[in-house]
């Protein structure tokens, strides 16, 4: 069975019992696992696919409890890598009343920093049919050119590329320009995810449409824009989709858009996908729109539950929940 690859980080959300920041009530913080291309990775086992993660892990405590947490789920940890000489990063998470996230990062140096080329393998690709990124792994130059590398093997090997966009500013160093080291990996991704607002940011001067149409003139085949709980669209080479996703009462915002893309990539990768083949099911719109209306459930069942890997559905609680809407 072919499998996928969720690279990047995986970190520690610390999240508030803060529902607002305007009450005075004590604040505390729950440890949860998470980390975007964690969760996609979780979401994907979850669901029953078949989920590695690459990455690198910290031997300390937070580290060990990553790991194990990741296990726990069906995450296969074959590909992790770890070092003794830095920390596990740490994500302090505040919600609002609406459960919107604010985000505090500990992030300097940390373990999933020092990833670097010689830790992927060739032989991580063999059956490997999606390698899945984030924008994460592109704030620090090590780990930038280290996602580059992958990204290029991956290609090598006929993986199919995923890019979540998952632009989190504060991430990033005050002087960097995000937008510059993100365009170029897009001409590598045949699938591409972004919020309205990060469409908005990578275009430019551009509109949209012409961002997107000349993305994917550049080779991308799924591009997809997200807006919360607005319609969403999706755009291949032969049109523009649309689907409106079922309103729910917001709790956590924080893993919704890591469930979306891993109820996504675990359709996909029941097809066990080439890039010949992913070209050709681009086509198919029916069997399209019945992908996004389960990925859109997963977002949705993720953002009525606390959490992150909490959050994130299984094929029983995800018909449960369906059954309730």
């Amino acid at each position: 069975m072919k499998h996928t690859i969720c690279f990047g980080e995986v970190l520690v959300d610390l999240l508030s019992n803060k529902l607002s920041q305007n009450n005075n009530e004590h604040e505390a913080f729950t440890k949860f696992a998470g980390g975007a291309p964690a969760n996609v990775s979780v979401a994907i086992a979850k669901l029953g696919g078949n989920a590695y993660f690459a990455g690198m892990l910290s031997t300390d405590s937070f580290g060990d409890f990553l790991h194990n947490a990741l296990k726990e789920q069906g995450v296969k940890t074959d590909f992790m890598r770890f070092t003794n000489k830095a920390k596990t990063a740490l994500a302090f998470v505040s919600l609002d009343n609406d459960g919107d996230r604010t985000f505090e990062f500990y992030r300097d140096n940390t373990a999933d920093l020092h990833f670097n080329n010689d830790d992927f393998s060739s032989e991580w690709f063999e059956q490997c049919d999606i390698f899945h990124i984030c924008s994460n792994t592109l704030t620090d130059e090590n780990i930038r050119n280290t996602t580059a590398y992958g990204v290029k093997f991956a290609k090598q090997n006929n993986s199919i590329v995923s890019f979540d966009i998952n632009l989190r500013l504060n991430l990033w160093p005050s002087d960097a320009n995000p937008r510059e080291h993100i365009l170029p990996l897009l001409k590598d991704s045949s699938i591409i995810k972004a919020s309205k607002e990060e469409l908005e940011y990578l275009a430019g001067e551009q509109s949209s449409d012409e961002f997107i149409a000349q993305t994917l003139n550049n080779g991308c085949e799924l591009f997809v824009v997200t807006d919360a709980s607005n319609p969403m669209y999706w755009f291949t080479k032969h049109g523009k989709q649309m689907l409106i996703p079922k309103k729910v009462t917001m709790v956590d915002a924080t893993a919704a858009g890591d469930a979306f893309v891993g109820g996504l990539l675990y359709q996909l990768g029941l097809h066990a996908l080439t890039p010949t083949s992913f070209s050709t099911l681009c086509e198919n719109t029916a069997k399209l729109t019945t992908i996004f209306e389960f990925a859109s459930l997963c977002g949705a069942h993720a953002a009525s539950y606390k959490g992150a890997f909490n959050s994130l559905p299984n094929q029983k609680s995800l018909h449960d929940f369906r059954s309730k809407l």
